[in-house]
């Protein structure tokens, strides 16, 4: 059996209706996993999850909605996939929001609430949800999807990266106190990838090519970028690994010219 095999696993991505978060969810199905496919619209969760099953991968899909800005949603969104799918075996903390372009002292209040609440306090709600019964199985993975945006500072996408940088280290306390349990938690960190979420950045022809001009590898990331590093993170085959971040980039945050 391969390592990298999730059969029998129940994945639970939020955010997966697009973007990276749904090339997560179709990856993990690849390997076996019964996923859950989660975004704000119960219709759109279905056909996604419709579109999966379709594909006639080993795994199966599931979708169920829920806005992670809302907390009594996120309990539901918890208690139902442990309903229809099972216990929850992987945690995928995708989903995210901007909002905001600009120098962060610029940012009003409630934005940066809005943001802080999305991509910080969400993780922490959700990883709360399913650390007992991960806990009581003596294993489970929780993956954050963070940002290179969280290592590299940005003069127009500050309050995100802030967020971003405050999830490196939510997955490194959280590492700390599941761990005895054999609980891990990780970090993805991407660089700027081609998605509706990020089409502001690479959209502009002139952004665009700045970015890929101080990228060692000369191009923009795909989300098919990101997937090999959520199934390795998900399965037996990072086992030892826990409290990290894997960037993935094309080394851009290195500096370099």
């Amino acid at each position: 059996m391969s390592m990298f095999d999730l059969t029998g696993r129940v994945a639970l991505v939020t955010g997966s209706t697009r973007g990276i978060g749904r090339a997560i969810a179709e990856a993990f199905a690849g390997q076996g996993a019964t996923v859950v496919v989660s975004g704000r619209g119960q219709a759109t969760c279905t056909a996604t999850a419709e579109a999966i099953n379709a594909a006639g991968l080993p795994g199966r899909a599931i979708g169920i909605a829920g806005d992670i800005g809302e907390k009594t949603e996120v309990e539901h969104l918890a208690a139902e996939a442990e309903k229809q799918a099972g216990p929850i075996d992987i945690l995928v903390c995708n989903a995210a929001v901007n909002g905001y372009l600009g120098p962060i002292t610029g940012i009003g209040d409630d934005q940066f609430r809005r943001i802080l609440e999305h991509n910080l306090l969400s993780p922490l709600w959700l990883a709360g949800l399913v650390a007992p019964g991960m806990t009581e199985r003596k294993r489970g993975s929780i993956i954050i999807v963070s940002s290179v945006g969280g290592i590299v500072p940005s003069t127009i996408l500050g309050a995100y990266g802030v967020s971003k940088a405050a999830d490196f280290h939510l997955a490194r306390t959280l590492a700390t106190e599941l761990g005895p349990a054999g609980v891990r938690v990780n970090c993805i960190a991407p660089g700027v990838i081609r998605t509706g979420f990020s089409r502001a950045l690479w959209d502009n022809p002139a952004i665009a090519g700045m970015v890929e001009q101080r990228c060692p590898m000369r191009r923009l990331g795909e989300t098919d970028d990101i997937t090999g590093a959520a199934v390795y993170l998900a399965s037996e085959a990072s086992r030892f690994m826990t409290g990290q971040t894997l960037v993935l980039d094309g080394g851009a945050s290195l500096g370099g010219l």
